[in-house]
């Protein structure tokens, strides 16, 4: 395991906020100076919505990293934030297990319930979507774009995808489902779900051809 180099959940996404905001703060400084009226100007200006969006998904990050590095152990390795080679993107995180291995993406989605749309059937193809707010099934075909990475490092090993949603209006029953494919549900579900999980699978080894093909980002 010493050759795993492992890093916090989130901490890509925190360098992106932390890299706009200062860009943010130095537009404005542009404006008004670095002195007294530059500090006020930057104080009384409210941050971008795509900035702020940074903030807030490295937060949904870090709180679905902290439910899995709780079940973590010998049996079962939690990888966070990977880098995708030749790509800017990156896979939040990934969790081995004896069973197989759980490609994860962290949302963060406050008070809006995810659902599950079918669409079709009986005379028409079945096609299902994720509406979170809205339709968000492309958060289903980016994780399934992953897990076909994923896959093409460890071959037959069994592979995943999971939507992680933090702050979402769960229920008080229920409330997580399948879309095509990918599990729905959010930190501690996912993180229960995998620690009773069991099977043959030579966890290290698979831990390090993964973390070798994607680097910490």
């Amino acid at each position: 395991m010493e050759t795993i180099e492992t890093r916090g959940a989130g901490a890509s996404a925190k360098r992106e906020y932390d890299r706009r905001r200062a860009r943010d703060e130095a537009k404005i400084r542009d404006t008004w100076g670095n002195g007294r009226i530059g500090t006020i100007a930057v104080a009384l200006s409210g941050e971008r919505q795509s900035t702020v969006a940074w903030k807030s998904g490295a937060a949904g990050e870090a709180e679905v990293g902290r439910a899995l590095d709780a079940i973590a152990n010998e049996h079962l390795v939690v990888l966070h934030d990977r880098r995708i080679p030749r790509s800017r993107a990156n896979i939040d995180h990934i969790v081995i297990t004896r069973a197989g291995v759980w490609v994860i993406d962290a949302k963060r989605y406050r008070n809006k319930r995810p659902r599950l749309q079918v669409d079709g059937g009986l005379f028409r193809p079945r096609t299902e979507k994720l509406i979170v707010g809205g339709d968000r099934t492309k958060l289903v075909e980016s994780v399934l774009h992953q897990v076909a990475l994923v896959r093409d490092v460890i071959g037959p090993v069994s592979t995943h995808g999971a939507l992680c949603f933090v702050d979402a209006d769960w229920p008080l029953f229920g409330g997580s489902f399948t879309v095509r494919g990918v599990d729905v549900c959010w930190p501690k579900r996912l993180a229960k779900q995998l620690a009773a999980l069991d099977g043959t699978v030579d966890v290290i080894a698979v831990a390090e051809a993964i973390a070798m093909h994607f680097p910490p980002a």
